[in-house]
């Protein structure tokens, strides 16, 4: 029990892990297993990779084990929004990397052995994923190897599975990370710079220019009396159409009917509150009241001034100003009423740092609490204790016997006594997992707390009003019969508003800012252009009428589709040209910049450290850059045509330094490795043609 508490108070949450230097981003689980032959049709796919149908069982097989980690890592029965959001997304890198990822680098002739494992766990060598690992991190924040064998030893006297489950998830992580390092050494090793390279890049760095010149902007304006051919929108098209392609999207408009309560409802609200008042004011059990009465249960919690402020400053002020059984009488705030009463004040610490000796519960094992107890009363070495006769051998714990420090919201449960007791005096108490000898070695400071009981009723929508809005989405919904044109003509009509919605992915799960969307998303990708949905609702809360204005499937767009953006940036390379034109020939003749600058009506500027390969260069003009670095000196160049306007210059200057070393150039192209490295798991992935269509299913 407590290797796993020790675990779960180090991680947290859910453990991902990073293979490969940061670079490639896939989380492998800890078992290897075949994907189970398909027994449904492709329809029940959840994806494609290498040409493999993936079908909804493999993944599903994937989501079990991942939530196993994650109960193990967590001790959380159960998955929130944002757990079960990791989950799915490690099932699916994981089969990514099972049938994308590892047979291209098992193809590279890349493997790990045995004795390279041994000594990845044991050796000199230990393994990155180790020792990263936080429940192997010693008090003085560095790996310490003896965590790691307690760990290891304590596996075979887990009767539940879970650290050997654990391991073999960490020993998958390790070798998958071990590959993955040894692709990325390959790949660095043939990243060669020749002499001729090295030399030329020393040189784009070391060799700076002072420059004036004199540049006239593009207009941003579109000149519409450029005439562009649908030849050269063809031509373009065919030639640059890889760069064309796009996921899918779909752009929605959308009515939304929010349910909120109606004054009616806010007034019976405040009436409910007021008519429990005098059971609250005597109530001698107030948490079985709360529990009848209102929308808020007893809370166990504690809290010392201030903590309250976020809830709300009426009850952190009344908190601290009251005295026990004292009662705040009912306020309003937005659409809740709450009164309260105090519970309880305590004088308590914040934490509580605790040791514990575990025994069965059983009587022969309640005597023999009572024996500890004595031999700890007279001075017995409650550590020594621990080590002989407790069930909980933590092999995490350098102390034995050692919990830790707890608090109220990181605790185990039944432990509540810690924060009241002496310190230095033991004490029996039973929890789930059995009995306890329990000692406080220490606490903190303690302040005065206390504990509230929140009697809460929020106004809720009435029936009549919740059918209120629903028959406003239903009005709608039944004169646009599905129709874009008669949505938009009803929504005026009726003084709707609506909202649009662009460039909504296939798995998006919030739409215009509401979430828990999947089922507007669902219709969106099923439904036609200019088709409207009926009403769908969301969170029991609003009532949507969404129309589909324009759908756009994955892949690359037809030439029809293209046709106007290609066409505009054609018109707006061809003014590009005009502009040079006409520059060239309004500054012929003309041999110095402030000639030039004054009959194109501008100023002439300057730069210093102009350099080809300089970091620099890069808030610069890349074509302006280019022409300088291979203009000769004192010359007046130009017209030449920038990204971003027309260029005449005059280098006034060069200089050759050395401040650019050849160990620089080595790291610069280093550099660019690890940018490229990147987008290897996205190489991979359009190489295996992989297909994700797990927003079918969830």
């Amino acid at each position: 029990m407590a290797v796993l508490e020790k675990i779960r108070v180090k991680m947290g949450v859910f453990i991902t892990v990073v293979i490969g230097l940061a670079l490639l981003s896939f989380i492998i689980d800890a078992d290897t297993f075949q994907s189970a032959v398909s027994v449904f049709s492709d329809k029940y796919d959840i994806g494609e990779m290498n040409g493999k149908s993936i079908s909804y069982q493999d993944y599903q097989k994937k989501v079990e084990y991942f939530s196993r980690i994650h109960q193990i890592v967590s001790g959380a029965q159960t998955l929130d929004e944002q757990a079960s959001d990791m989950v799915h997304q490690s099932a699916w890198q994981d089969l990514l990397s099972e049938n994308v990822i590892m047979p291209v680098i098992e193809e590279a002739g890349i493997a790990v052995g045995e004795d390279e494992l041994l000594d990845l766990t044991q050796g000199e060598n230990i393994s990155q994923v180790l020792a990263r690992e936080q429940a192997f991190i010693g008090n003085d924040g560095m790996f310490d190897r003896n965590l790691l064998v307690q760990f290891i030893q304590a596996i075979p006297m887990d009767n539940t599975g879970n650290l050997s489950t654990y391991w073999r998830y960490l020993e998958k992580n390790m070798i998958a990370d071990q590959m993955v390092s040894k692709y990325i050494s390959l790949l660095a090793k043939s990243n060669i710079q020749n002499p001729v390279e090295l030399r030329r890049a020393i040189e784009e760095n070391n060799i700076t220019s002072e420059v004036s010149f004199v540049v006239q902007p593009y207009s941003f304006a579109e000149d519409t009396t450029i005439a562009v051919t649908n030849s050269e929108v063809k031509e373009y098209y065919e030639k640059h159409k890889h760069l064309f392609e796009r996921p899918a999207s779909r752009d929605l408009e959308y009515a939304v009917f929010e349910v909120v309560p109606s004054l009616d409802d806010i007034s019976a609200a405040r009436k409910d509150i007021e008519s429990l008042m005098p059971e609250f004011r005597t109530a001698t059990n107030l948490r079985n009241f709360l529990a009848r009465n209102s929308d808020k249960s007893l809370s166990e919690y504690y809290y010392k001034k201030g903590e309250l402020l976020s809830e709300s400053a009426k009850l952190d002020s009344f908190a601290f100003a009251a005295s026990k059984n004292d009662v705040l009488e009912p306020y309003e705030e937005g659409d809740v009423f709450r009164a309260a009463r105090i519970n309880s004040i305590k004088n308590l610490p914040d934490s509580v740092y605790v040791q514990h000796i575990l025994l069965q519960s059983t009587r022969e094992e309640d005597n023999t609490a009572d024996s500890l107890l004595n031999l700890i009363s007279r001075g017995a070495d409650f550590s020594e204790l621990a080590a002989r006769h407790s069930l909980d051998q933590n092999p995490n714990t350098p102390v034995p016997g050692d919990i830790g420090w707890m608090t109220q919201t990181r605790m185990i449960e039944g432990f509540d006594t810690c924060f009241t007791v002496t310190p230095g005096r033991a004490f029996k108490l039973e929890s789930m997992y059995g009995v306890h000898i329990v000692n406080v070695k220490e606490r903190t400071k303690s302040h005065k707390k206390v504990q509230l009981a929140v009697l809460e009723k929020a106004a809720v929508a009435s029936r009549e009003t919740f059918q209120k809005y629903y028959s406003q989405a239903n009005e709608l919904s039944s004169k646009a019969n599905g129709n874009l044109e008669q949505f938009n003509e009803i929504t005026s009509e009726m003084g709707v508003v609506t909202m649009p919605a662009y460039n909504i992915a296939e798995n998006a799960k919030t739409v215009g800012g509401y979430d828990n969307a999947r089922e507007i998303v669902r219709w969106a990708y099923d439904a036609k252009e200019g088709d409207v949905s009926q009403i769908i609702s969301l969170d029991n809360k609003y009532f949507f009428v969404v129309a589909l204005i324009e759908a756009r499937e994955a892949g690359i767009p037809s030439m029809s589709e293209m046709t106007t953006d290609i066409a505009r940036l054609l018109r707006r390379e061809k003014a590009n040209e005009k502009a040079l034109t006409e520059i060239t020939e309004q500054v012929a003749g003309l041999d110095n910049l402030q000639a030039i600058a004054d009959k194109l009506g501008t100023t002439v500027s300057s730069q210093s450290g102009v350099a080809f390969g300089a970091p620099g260069a890069r808030a610069l003009d890349a074509k302006f850059v280019g022409a300088v670095s291979g203009a000769e000196e004192n010359q007046l160049t130009g017209p030449i045509a920038g990204n971003v306007g027309v260029y005449v210059f005059n280098v006034d200057s060069r200089e050759t330094g050395a401040f650019f070393t050849e160990d620089d150039a080595r790291r610069k192209i280093q550099q660019a490795l690890n940018f490229q490295l990147q987008y290897l798991t996205s190489i991979f992935e359009d190489i295996a043609e992989v297909k994700d269509n797990r927003a079918r299913f969830f």
